[in-house]
């Protein structure tokens, strides 16, 4: 391990120790490994979802996940910003867009930034889940679930400036070179929460620059900005975990209401999802005939739906089941088509799967996904077990009662949807 003088910065070489990461690191001070592998992501696969992830929903409408700015401007109409696949990747996102933005001025800096990132590649959102896995079991799973987000151009800097996040963040540098810059405490004393023009306090930073393939992690409590090293390009994917500022209004959130859409591609999207009260709290007197003011009952009217106690644990199961089932990594990607399971078709698990009773039936999960059946415990463990293994379905069927085989089979196609189970030839 080696320390840059006057920096909080440590530097080791890969491969990466979890063990040695949280004792040392976690929530301590930065560390740039170098070398990291198994890499998490792919820069084929970062193409790809980028691609996906950036669809415009009209040719006037942003991607509500979407953000890209030209110089310090952000952009409110999709035009041609945004990757397509014919660009074949970045290489060709990159001359693409140094060609429309010469029109602008040879010296225009841009910037792409997707949020919820993992959510638009299977393939990359298993290879994330797995390498995350192994700080889970250390540090305890997300509650509120780790947020991914790509950052790609030759911004000056990052389009917020210097700033500080709830979350602790783990930097994958892809491709070109990318500096971040650091404070240990707040460089300014007026009352903002970012700055744009921070060279005044570049003489209490210090920086790191991951090369492609590096991993870059700082704690929470470090204000920084990303900036682009001699005016190049370069791309990178952040994963933050919640540290501070947790709200629990995001959990009692997902509880009462779900994740909706706009929750799983914004965090903060979920904070206006439930009703705020209209009326004001305080009354002149307490009413005669002994109702609640308006405000708290327009509060209650929420909550009355959850009165029963099944109702409730029903939900907490569910929520629970989702999130142990996703590895903290929330949203996660969307159910694949079904197709129907034949007798002679051979399948096996690829991926964990929970469930748990709930009243008359079971809550089944995989994967961030979740089906109720009406299979036994002893039944689903069967089923579950015979699943460690290349099995035929006929053969994982003779093992349950002739009336659960309909059932049953339709549970081994949905969680196939959910790609917790493969197809073997």
């Amino acid at each position: 391990m080696t320390t840059a003088p006057g920096s909080d910065l440590a530097v080791v070489r890969g491969p990466l120790d979890w063990d040695e990461f949280t004792a040392r690191y976690w929530d301590r001070r930065p560390v740039l490994i170098k070398a990291v592998a198994p890499a998490p992501f792919e820069p084929g696969e970062v193409f790809a979802a980028t691609a996906r992830g950036t669809r415009p929903p009209g040719p006037y409408l942003m991607p509500p996940n979407a953000q890209f700015a030209v110089g310090r401007f952000q952009q409110s109409e999709p035009a041609d910003w945004f990757p397509r696949a014919a660009d074949g990747g970045f290489d060709g996102y990159r001359r693409r867009l140094d060609a429309e933005l010469a029109g602008f001025s040879p010296e225009i800096r841009y910037a792409l930034v997707v949020h919820a990132f993992h959510a638009f590649h299977p393939g990359q959102w298993e290879r994330q889940r797995a390498f995350f896995e192994p700080l889970w079991e250390r540090t305890g799973l997300p509650v509120s679930g780790a947020i991914t987000t790509l950052f790609h151009g030759n911004y000056e800097h990052t389009p917020v400036g210097v700033h500080r996040d709830r979350f602790a963040t783990f930097l994958f540098a892809l491709e070109g070179r990318k500096r971040m810059r650091f404070w240990r405490d707040c460089p300014w004393t007026e009352p903002v929460t970012t700055k744009l023009d921070y060279h005044p306090y570049l003489d209490a930073s210090f920086t790191a620059e991951p090369e492609p393939g590096d991993l870059l992690y700082w704690p929470a409590r470090y204000y920084h900005v990303g900036e682009s090293v001699d005016g190049g390009s370069a791309t990178s994917v952040n994963v933050g975990v919640p540290r501070e500022a947790h709200r629990a209004v995001h959990d009692v959130d997902d509880l009462l209401l779900g994740r909706t859409p706009d929750a799983m591609v914004d965090p903060d999207a979920a904070l206006a999802r439930l009703p705020a009260a209209t009326a004001p709290l305080s009354v002149p007197a307490p009413p005669a005939d002994g109702a609640l003011p308006e405000a708290l009952e327009q509060t209650l009217e929420v909550f009355r739906a959850y009165r029963d106690p099944g109702t409730v644990r029903e939900r907490v199961t569910a929520l629970a089941l989702r999130n142990w089932s996703a590895a903290g990594l929330c949203p996660v990607p969307p159910p694949a088509a079904p197709r129907p399971l034949t007798d002679d078709t051979t399948i096996r698990s690829r991926a964990r799967i929970l469930y748990e009773p709930v009243g008359a039936t079971l809550l089944c999960a995989a994967n961030g996904h979740l089906l109720r059946s009406t299979l036994t415990p002893p039944q689903l463990t069967g089923l579950i077990t015979g699943l460690t293994r290349p099995t035929p379905v006929r053969e994982l069927l003779s093992a349950l009662p002739p009336a659960a085989h309909p059932e049953a089979r339709r549970l081994l196609e949905a969680l196939e949807t959910f790609r917790a189970l493969t197809r073997e030839r």
